[in-house]
């Protein structure tokens, strides 16, 4: 596919995998394997729909190495790995297709005024995802403003078997579910039963533990909000136990640093 003059768009690339770079089975996986694996997940979403992604303007937030950008894409990175970014972009013959922007999503100016697609695998300050679509996305669908990322959320925890609780667990799933065609593998979960990926689970530590009976229910809320002085987050969980062996009703503030 010829990209249009002036724009990046994505290109048509082999999946093929060559002999000498077989993927490692899960007990020999390193942190490093499953750093680049977490990738293939982006990828495969968009290798799959890719009458999605076809002459569009695609905007990788937080594009770190610039892998994902070699599917597509502009590039954004604030830190020194965009100097790294640009090499390997051209070591690849794709520095005539792909644009790694070095600085901060406030204060940057893209080469376009307006993008058709934002991705981003950055999971880490989503004040700065949220400002993209406001700042470059040409079309307001599916989209978060920095307002929403302070919000409060009620919760019912089912309990399956007889036990003590003494802290509760968040993870989350990530699905590319808005596609043309729903297509397996293009997401995966840190749901601790699942196999092990790039991410960890949030640990929240109970200043006091439940005493739990098989189909009881724990009642609550959990609030997030971006720290004003820092990057950090901050949450409040609140919980409502009424139960056979013990009752609780309890407030905790957490800082995620």
């Amino acid at each position: 596919m010829a990209a249009a003059e002036g724009v990046n768009c994505i290109m048509e690339v082999s999946c093929g995998q060559a002999e000498s770079s077989e993927k490692p089975n899960v007990e020999g996986m390193t942190s490093k394997d499953y750093y680049f694996d977490s990738y293939t997940h982006f990828g495969n979403s968009m290798f799959h729909n890719r009458h999605l992604f076809k002459d569009k303007v695609v905007l990788d937030v937080g594009s770190d190495t610039s892998i994902l950008c070699m599917f597509a894409v502009i590039g954004i990175e604030c830190s020194s790995s965009s100097d790294y970014a640009v090499k390997i972009v051209e070591a690849n013959k794709l520095d005539h297709l792909v644009t790694i922007t070095k600085g901060k999503v406030e204060e940057i100016e893209l080469p376009v005024e307006k993008v058709n697609i934002i991705i981003s695998k950055w999971m880490v300050h989503a004040q700065h995802c949220a400002l993209c679509p406001d700042k470059w996305l040409e079309v307001d669908i599916y989209t978060v403003k920095v307002e929403d990322l302070t919000f409060t959320s009620p919760f019912c925890l089912q309990v399956k078997q007889n036990d003590y609780v003494h802290t509760q667990v968040a993870y989350f799933n990530i699905e590319f579910m808005h596609c043309h065609k729903r297509t397996g593998g293009t997401g995966f979960s840190t749901i601790p039963e699942s196999l092990y990926t790039h991410w960890k689970q949030t640990v929240f530590y109970m200043e006091d533990y439940l005493t739990l009976k098989t189909g009881e229910e724990i009642f609550g809320t959990i609030g997030m909000r971006p720290n004003a002085k820092n990057w950090d987050r901050d949450f409040t969980i609140n919980l409502h136990f009424r139960g056979h062996l013990c009752d609780l009703s309890c407030s905790t503030d957490y800082r995620m640093c």
